[in-house]
């Protein structure tokens, strides 16, 4: 079972869309079954926005805890996703 990262966002926001592009494309380095890059729009789920704690977009989860409540650079992400996975034994 692969990872999933999410990057939770609103329509409109250029501070998303400048690096949801950089985002996804070292998250898919990693390989599809390792981790899977999922994109939320809070304004269609805002329910589970909350429930992770979101207060700002764009914010990161990984398997649905908010790791990054401010937008991580890709090397920061990277680090992360390498150390869970080492964690897991799957790298």
């Amino acid at each position: 079972m692969s990872m999933t990262v999410e990057l939770l966002f609103t329509p409109g926001c250029s501070k998303c869309a400048q690096s949801r592009g950089a985002l996804q494309a070292m998250v898919e380095a990693f390989g599809h079954d390792q981790v899977t890059w999922r994109e939320v729009n809070i304004l269609d789920d805002i329910e589970y926005a909350v429930e992770l704690g979101v207060l700002v977009p764009p914010s990161i989860a990984i398997d649905g805890e908010l790791v990054f409540p401010t937008l991580p650079s890709a090397n920061k992400l990277k680090d992360e996703l390498r150390r869970r996975l080492e964690r897991l034994g799957r790298l």
